[in-house]
């Protein structure tokens, strides 16, 4: 049965039926931020062949789709956030569109629909673009504006892989390129003028004109103009429910004064202000202070040694041009020490001034080609930490998709259940119970972003997972020597996160799926060194089950109320008793079934299925793991689904357990065929 298009109900996602729906999918995929099939940061480049690249095949070739839809599906997965970017759309130049990437994308859209996934498109980006340490914007852009992104290296302008990386050495971890550190890009140079331009050309720059418009114009222009191209192809899909518009938006130095650091940021790696930023720019060799963690005071460095402006010739700053520096004899004097947090003569307000008018260009261009689509919005990451708001005002059905993650792990690739140092706060955890609450904490912070607009919408958790390269990739040579539990470590964490989730209901979408995955640290998820893919192609052996690929399976492949004839009030499962609990308040007015997903990895093909006495009748579906619930009475429903595994047991569970502890009980037995 095809799938409908869904709505925001409050705080929850409803379907054609009225029935809740519960999101939990995975990002496909995080290779998908460089172009196929050698465009990852594995290989040596310098970018120069930037307008000749092709995404086609990101995040698959079409002839392996069905494989890995349906190895998704089979997990239990009900969605995916689709990644593109804008450069894989507009790489060859200005409104020069990959009409064949466009056919591409549409058509791995129309596939996930065959295997009943929804499908919400994200515009995605990281520290802009390639050329800065990340992806996302075409690399035409720098020349637009005026910038050398060949100068970018030299001048310490960007921190690159493909520069700082050396590909000759056999050592996978390398000093000039730590583990986890391409996010310092924001806080570099490159980062901080596109941004800046991009949010605040109109504000900071206004005399700056690109084809006799303002640069802000310009820019927001050609990226509106990339998701216009993929909503056009997409619009006919009803399982394409929305756009997530644009992936942990940098927002530059709007908001900051020009000369010093605002207090209260979370600040790790170099300390740059604004100003210093725009001196090596210009070519200034410039002293920086650089901080090992977040608490040290770290030790001064010189950045731009080799005095390279990254402005191409003739091209004068625009932020100099606009007033808000000078240069005298080699050094750089603040001249508007506001000039990037104030307009109008009052105090700029990011929200409101900023992402509003964003955010509601977004919603228009979109809903002018198909009216009923969710926007899905996020802020700065960062920013979060330290009191950040979505704007007052928001547009209809939109969907707070900010991300989580255990930072601890995400930074350190280790992970340890019994002591853990949160790496803001540096307080000690101890033990998987404290973990848990703390998660339950920080996700609890991402939900009440929801409620920063009038009234209350529903939370996707955007992006979320684990590192499998914990531990120097101990888990890849404990697979390969055979150990089938080498990746039990990373099914724990995923398990607790998982469980924080739970006690929310908040949907999500899991970082990340990579088709291209390697378990070598040199590879990883071909971006970055990052390897955050519950897949991987080395672990595919000759096995044609639908989990060869799969790490940590038993911790992400979870049951869960994927719709609810009503409100879903509910859910808990534990995985070493094999229990799963739910509960939810019946409609009967919906004339369509809860249904629950209990994926083979967890329940094989023997379970015991019990409900309150408010359903009136049931079916299995063997082939998808699901059990369908339809109440005949409003009213509290309970249902337990109880894995069997072993006649031992199934004799250990005798009477008096949780399942027979349900009020009202009528007992079914149903066989799943994994």
């Amino acid at each position: 049965m095809a799938l409908s298009t869904l709505r925001t109900e409050t705080d929850r996602f409803v379907d054609a039926d009225g029935r809740q729906i519960l999101l939990r999918g995975v990002n496909l995929g995080g290779d998908s931020k460089v172009p196929f099939p050698n465009g990852g940061t594995q290989y040596p480049g310098d970018f120069s062949n930037h307008r000749e690249v092709s995404f086609v095949g990101r995040p698959f070739p079409l002839d392996e789709a069905d494989q890995h839809l349906a190895r998704l599906r089979h997990w239990g997965f009900n969605c995916i956030r689709l990644i593109t970017t804008w450069e894989a759309i507009e790489y060859a130049g200005p409104g020069r569109y990959d009409r064949e990437y466009l056919d591409y994308f549409e058509a791995i859209c129309r596939k996930a629909g065959e295997f009943d996934l929804y499908v919400i498109v994200d515009f995605h980006q990281d520290v802009w673009s390639r050329a800065t340490g990340g992806d996302g914007a075409p690399m035409w852009l720098f020349e637009a504006t005026g910038l050398d992104y060949r100068a970018f290296d030299e001048a310490d302008a960007a921190h690159v892989m493909q520069y700082r990386y050396d590909y000759d050495d056999a050592e996978a971890r390398q000093a000039g390129y730590p583990q986890m550190s391409w996010h310092i890009n924001y806080r570099l140079p490159a980062n901080g003028i596109m941004w800046t331009l991009f949010w605040a050309g109109q504000i900071v720059t206004p005399e700056f004109l690109i084809d006799g418009v303002n640069v802000q114009t310009f820019l927001q222009g050609h990226f509106f103009g990339a998701v216009e191209q993929v909503a056009l192809r997409v619009a006919g899909l009803a399982h394409v429910i929305g756009f997530d518009i644009l992936n942990e938006p940098g927002m530059g130095w709007v908001g900051q004064p020009l000369s010093t650091i605002p207090s209260g940021a979370v600040v790790h790696g170099p300390v740059v202000t604004p100003l210093a930023a725009l001196g090596m720019a210009r070519g200034l060799p410039t002293p920086i202070r650089v901080k090992d963690t977040l608490s040290s005071e770290g030790a001064e460095q010189t950045f731009n040694r080799a005095a390279r402006s990254i402005w191409r010739e003739g091209v004068e700053c625009p932020f100099e041009r606009a007033g808000a520096y000078r240069v005298e004899d080699g050094r750089i004097e603040p001249l508007n020490d506001r000039v990037f947090d104030t307009v109008d003569g009052r105090p700029l307000d990011i929200a409101n001034d900023v992402l509003a008018p964003f955010f509601a260009e977004a919603a228009q261009r979109i809903r002018q080609v198909r009216e009923n689509w969710l926007v899905f919005c996020e802020l700065d990451p960062f920013s979060v930490y330290t009191g950040a708001r979505f704007p007052a005002a928001m547009p209809s059905n939109w969907v707070n998709a900010n991300h989580w993650y255990d930072l601890s792990i995400l930074v350190t690739k280790t992970f340890n259940p019994d002591v853990s140092i949160d790496v803001l706060t540096g307080d000690r955890i101890e033990g998987p119970v404290e973990l848990r609450k703390r998660y339950i904490l920080g996700l609890s912070l991402v939900k009440s972003l929801a409620t920063a607009s009038s009234g209350n919408v529903p939370t996707l958790i955007g992006e979320f997972g684990i590192p499998f390269d914990l531990n120097g990739g101990g888990a890849y040579a404990d697979w390969a020597a055979g150990n089938k539990n080498a990746f039990e470590l990373h099914a724990m964490a995923l398990e607790l996160m998982y469980e924080a989730l739970d006690s929310l209901l908040l949907c999500s979408t899991q970082w990340n799926y990579s088709a291209g995955n390697r378990n070598d640290l040199r590879i990883g998820d071909q971006w970055n060194q990052e390897d955050l893919s519950i897949f991987s192609v080395d672990q595919i052996g000759n096995s044609r089950n639908l989990d060869a690929g799969g790490r940590a399976i038993e911790g992400f492949a979870r049951p869960y109320a994927r719709a609810t004839q009503g409100v879903l009030k509910s859910q808990n499962f534990d995985r070493q008793s094999g229990q799963f609990l739910v509960e939810y308040h019946a409609n009967p007015n919906i004339d369509a079934p809860t249904e629950i997903v209990l994926p083979a990895a967890q329940f094989g093909s023997d379970i015991a299925i019990t409900c309150s006495d408010q359903a009136s009748r049931y079916e299995v579906d063997a082939t998808g793991n699901v059990v369908r619930i339809w109440a005949s009475s409003s009213g509290l429903v309970r249902v337990a689904c109880q894995r069997y595994r072993r006649e031992e047991e199934k004799a250990a569970l005798g009477t008096g357990t949780a399942v027979d502890q349900l009020p009202s009980i009528v007992h079914f037995a149903a066989r799943i065929d994994s």
